[in-house]
C-alpha cells in the first residue's frame, strides 16, 4: 500500500512538474506594433466552441469585423453583416495562411475532445497560425489555455491537481503546453489568458484577473462569456503583453485577499 502510495505521488509530481516546465512563463514585454485601437479586423479560430462562439458574438458586438475560421460553418449557426465564416482546418497550412491575410489580430479559442488519445492538433494547429501571422504581418494575438500550466501549476485546486490532470488531461494537456511553448518561442504580441473550469453562466464583467489567480485547493470555475469578454479587451491593451494571466470569478479574489495583501 505504501509503495503504491509513493507511485502515485511520484506520478503526480513529475506531471505537475512536466506541465510547469513546458507552459510558458511570463516573458519580456516587447514593444507594440501597432498604436491602440488600430485593431478592426479579427479571426477567431475555433469559432464553434463554446468561447469561440462567444468570442464571434461579443467581438461583433463591440464593431469589430469578424472572420470566423471553422471546419463546420452549420455549426456557428450566426449571421451578421460584419461577419465572413471560412471553412477550413487549423491542421492545413494554406487554409491558414488565407484566412489570417489582411487581418488586424488573431484569437484562439482552439481545442479539441479527445482527452485520451494522442493529439496535437493544438500544437501543428498553433504552429500553422504563428506562420501564417509572421508571414502577414499580423502581431496581435490572444490565446486562451487553462490554469494549471506553466507558472500556474496547481492554481486550479487540489483535486485537479491530484486527480484531473494526471489522469484524465495529462494527454489533452500535454498538447496544450506544448501549444503554449509555441506562442512563448514567438516574436509576436502575444497574451495567454488561462481561464479556470468553463461554464455557459452569463457574461458577469465581474471577474479577477492576473498572475495570482486561482487556488491551491478549491476548483475555479469561470463563465466562457467572461473569458471571451477578458480575451477581447486583450486586442487593445498591452497590461499583459506577452504574459499569460489567469482569470477567475470576482468572489474568489475576495477569498483569497488575505494571502495576497
Amino acid at each position: 500500500m505504501k509503495l503504491l502510495l509513493f507511485c502515485y505521488l511520484l506520478y503526480v509530481g513529475l506531471v505537475a512538474a512536466i506541465m510547469r516546465a513546458r507552459g510558458v512563463h511570463a516573458a519580456t514585454p516587447s514593444p507594440r506594433s501597432a498604436a491602440p485601437g488600430t485593431i478592426r479586423r479579427v479571426l477567431v479560430i475555433g469559432a464553434t466552441g463554446g468561447t469561440g462562439r462567444e468570442l464571434v458574438k461579443q467581438a461583433l458586438e463591440r464593431g469589430y469585423e469578424v472572420t470566423a475560421f471553422v471546419r463546420t460553418p452549420a455549426k456557428l449557426a450566426l449571421t451578421h453583416p460584419q461577419l465572413k465564416i471560412v471553412r477550413g482546418d487549423v491542421l492545413d497550412a494554406a487554409a491558414v495562411q488565407a484566412a489570417v491575410a489582411g487581418q488586424d489580430a488573431v484569437v484562439s479559442a482552439l481545442g479539441h475532445r479527445r482527452l485520451f488519445v494522442p493529439s496535437r492538433v493544438q500544437t501543428e494547429g498553433m504552429r500553422n497560425v504563428l506562420q501564417a501571422m509572421e508571414q502577414h504581418h499580423v502581431r496581435r494575438l490572444v490565446c486562451v489555455t487553462a490554469l494549471g500550466l506553466g507558472d500556474s501549476v496547481g492554481k486550479l485546486g487540489l483535486l485537479a491537481t491530484l486527480l484531473v490532470y494526471p489522469f484524465i488531461l495529462a494527454i489533452y494537456f500535454w498538447d496544450k503546453s506544448q501549444q503554449e511553448q509555441l506562442i512563448g518561442a514567438s516574436e509576436l504580441d502575444w497574451v495567454i489568458v488561462r481561464p479556470g473550469v468553463l461554464t455557459d453562466a452569463p457574461k458577469s464583467r465581474s471577474y479577477r484577473h492576473g498572475h495570482h489567480v486561482g487556488s491551491y485547493l478549491s476548483m475555479s470555475r469561470i463563465g466562457r462569456a467572461d473569458v471571451a469578454d477578458f480575451m477581447l479587451n486583450q486586442l487593445n491593451d498591452d497590461t499583459y503583453l506577452r504574459q499569460a494571466p489567469g482569470i477567475a470569478p470576482q468572489q474568489i479574489e475576495r477569498a483569497e485577499s488575505g494571502s495576497h495583501p
